[in-house]
């Protein structure tokens, strides 16, 4: 076996020796869905007579995306999923817990080595923890938690190469995005994407959750990362197992490889309407801002809090700017408030909703208004993306870069605040 590790992992569940090309029927570890996807995936369930999850650590529903409920359509759809889930005594995470996608990880739900599938596109990010997670329709999340099995192309890889360190006050969102601009939005359809190198060893689990999530924005099936220290020092800090560690072997065939380095890089931005729309800060500079996001399942981490919260200590946001704060989970979140970060943040002038996706969706808080600008931790911009389609901008960037733009009343580059 070996080869890559899209091909080591469906091997190991599928009972064979595959490779790229190869079509699979492989054992699924665990399953996930959130609020916004989980109609069409009970009603499947309840056609089938659907009792309990086949897949070996079963599944999870999360609301987030509309959490707290915005309207009295949602909280019935919210009050099915409680029924469902009480009924067939599956796991819920329900509102203010936090995004589905740092809940997922933080539970043990996803350990290195796994094949895991959601019900939302992000799902990829697990894959910085050693596994091969991915997204997926209802239907096929049905299908799985039904069966506890999936059919999988197994998918070429590439290869991403990061040498050198990541500077003072860039971080990994600089990274995927300026990867993202050079892939391009499709580059990288159905593959598996491998990060590796010096740049890549010296990411925090933070750092690199962020670059595994934004993979689906250059079109990644899988974006396993290697197994290290830091992976195991992360699950042994939460009581978590190391489950099976997964390498690539010296036989790995890459389809492509790109090399990056990261001491060069300066802070991105991903402008209006494309992830892969990616320019330097510096071009953007005097870009008026409305409206600062900070949050998400890309950002809305501990560290990125903390980042954050470092630019805006003892300083005001720009009175004319509204800065919304989302954290990814209520773990983070009080840990945020027995650090500091968040009485930083509030006296800086920013806005705290509760742990879940927040405006990014733009189902409810923080849409904003006809004509204006937002800058955002988040991964996707495309225009609507807020709530809003009237000529919104919405600019990706890194926390730091979010938080000196609040500052600034336009786009600004944090090593200059």
């Amino acid at each position: 076996m070996a080869g890559t590790i899209a091909e080591a992992v469906l091997s190991a569940h599928s009972g064979g020796d595959s490779r790229a090309g190869d079509i699979v029927i492989a054992s699924v570890d665990f399953c996930m869905s959130q609020d916004g996807t989980s109609t069409m995936m009970i009603r499947e369930l309840e056609s089938l007579g659907f009792s309990a999850p086949k897949t070996a650590n079963g599944m999870a529903v999360v609301i987030d995306h509309n959490s707290p409920c915005p309207s009295v359509d949602v909280a019935r759809i919210h009050s099915r999923i409680r029924k469902f889930t009480a009924d067939h005594s599956i796991p819920l995470f329900d509102v203010g817990e936090g995004v589905c996608h740092q809940l997922v990880p933080e539970s043990g739900k996803a350990l290195p080595g796994d094949l895991v599938v959601g019900a939302d596109s992000h799902t990829c990010t697990y894959g910085a923890l050693n596994a091969c997670s991915t997204g997926l329709g209802s239907a096929d999340v049905a299908a799985a938690a039904f069966t506890g099995k999936l059919w999988f192309k197994v998918p070429g890889t590439y290869s991403m190469i990061v040498d050198g360190m990541i500077p003072e006050r860039v971080s990994a969102k600089d990274l995927i995005l300026r990867v993202i601009g050079k892939v391009t939005a499709d580059g990288a359809t159905y593959k598996s994407v491998e990060f590796s190198g010096h740049g890549i060893d010296t990411l925090n689990m933070d750092g690199r959750f962020t670059v595994a999530n934004m993979a689906v924005e250059m079109g990644a099936k899988f974006c396993p990362f290697g197994f290290d220290d830091k992976t195991a020092e992360w699950l042994s800090s939460r009581g978590l197992g190391t489950g099976t560690p997964v390498v690539s072997g010296e036989d790995a065939v890459f389809e492509e490889k790109m090399e990056f380095d990261a001491s060069d890089l300066v802070p991105q931005v991903a402008r209006p309407h494309s992830v892969d729309n990616v320019v330097d800060v510096s071009s953007l500079k005097g870009t008026e801002v409305n409206q600062a996001f900070l949050g998400t399942c890309t950002n809305g981490r501990l560290s990125d809090l903390e980042s954050a919260a470092r630019l805006l200590k003892n300083r005001r946001v720009k009175r004319d700017v509204r800065m919304i704060v989302a954290p990814a989970s209520r773990d983070v979140l009080m840990r945020a408030m027995d650090g500091g970060v968040v009485s930083a943040l509030l006296k800086s002038g920013a806005v705290f909703v509760a742990p879940g996706c927040g405006p990014c969706v733009g189902t409810h808080a923080g849409v904003p208004s006809d004509g204006e600008n937002v800058i955002s931790t988040a991964n996707r911009n495309f225009k609507g993306r807020m709530g809003n389609n009237k000529d919104v901008g919405i600019y990706l960037a890194s926390p730091q870069t979010v938080a000196a733009s609040a500052l600034t009343g336009e786009i600004t580059d944090p090593r200059e605040v």
